[in-house]
């Protein structure tokens, strides 16, 4: 990943980096790696991910269309 620093200002780059590597879930990656995940935890969990993400995605639709 990389970040162009403008003008010696480190901190705007730095801010764009972390930016940047939160929507690449980077920090989400590292969180879940910091223990060993059972496979079929991994599983569920994936799972229940799923299903968030079908839910936030059928509110939005909904949403949309004016219900």
């Amino acid at each position: 990943m990389q970040v162009l620093v403008r003008d010696n200002n480190v901190d705007q780059a730095l801010k764009a980096l972390k930016k940047k590597m939160q929507r690449e879930g980077v920090f989400r990656e590292m969180k879940l790696r910091r223990h060993f995940e059972k496979p079929s935890e991994k599983r569920a969990r994936e799972a229940a991910e799923a299903v968030r993400r079908a839910r936030k995605m059928e509110r939005k639709r909904l949403e949309r269309e004016g219900f």
